[in-house]
């Protein structure tokens, strides 16, 4: 909702009020295409005022600047700061595992889909902001670390289910998918934490290293 576009008196109330008369219900905020934009224009605004002065110093009237809005239409989406922050790392979470789906999803051949996932790791370590979110305010970090690990591996299992299928047949044997996948997420961690340097070009040949490993048998399910 753009600033100045208000919801009336009467509306505001209702919400205030926040349950159903007789029920008890706290009622949502009905979603539409204008909220959904209002939405992403307030994490994003909050995206950046977290990169500049940290989580635990954001300023929902820094985030209402940022974002060009009123603080009203902030209340309209969000309770307060904790809400808001719950709702970006939720943001952030999602963002990932999207664009992991769609960088992967045009490949249906195992070993292209696996180079697809080498391209993506490598984009991410280069472009992505949460490092920068790690020194800006690490506790936060560390904690949205924490909350998208396991999702992390169950995604990649799912994102590669056909190359571990192929690995599989080819080598007859039975991977272990749960550990490999942990591994590919730890290590996007730990370059987080300590960044390999020039060394991460290396990257797409090291992930070819382990993919022999894995078809030797050496990472498999005993």
């Amino acid at each position: 909702m753009p600033e100045g576009d208000v919801a009336p008196k009467s509306a505001r109330t209702k919400k205030a009020s926040g349950a159903d008369a007789g029920t008890g219900k706290v009622r949502a905020v009905r979603r539409n295409r204008r909220s959904d934009s209002t939405i992403q224009t307030i994490l994003a605004a909050a995206e950046e005022v977290i990169l500049q002065s940290g989580a635990d110093r954001i300023s929902i009237l820094d985030v209402c600047v940022q974002a060009g809005i009123s603080r009203g239409t902030f209340y309209r989406y969000f309770s307060s700061q904790e809400d808001l922050l719950d709702a970006f790392s939720r943001h952030k979470r999602d963002r990932f595992h999207k664009a992991l789906g769609e960088a992967l999803e045009p490949y249906v051949d195992p070993d292209e889909r696996f180079e697809a996932v080498v391209r993506f790791i490598d984009d991410y370590l280069e472009n992505s902001r949460s490092r920068r979110l790690l020194i800006v305010a690490p506790e936060y970090a560390m904690r949205w670390f924490q909350r998208i690990f396991h999702d992390s591996v169950v995604r990649f299992q799912d994102a590669l289910s056909l190359v571990f299928d192929a690995w599989e047949t080819r080598a007859g044997i039975v991977l272990d998918r749960e550990l490999v996948c942990e591994l590919l997420v730890r290590y996007i961690l730990s370059e987080q934490l300590v960044p390999a340097g020039p060394e991460r070009k290396n990257l797409p040949r090291r992930l070819e290293r382990l993919a022999s490993m894995l078809m030797s048998g050496r990472i498999a399910r005993r």
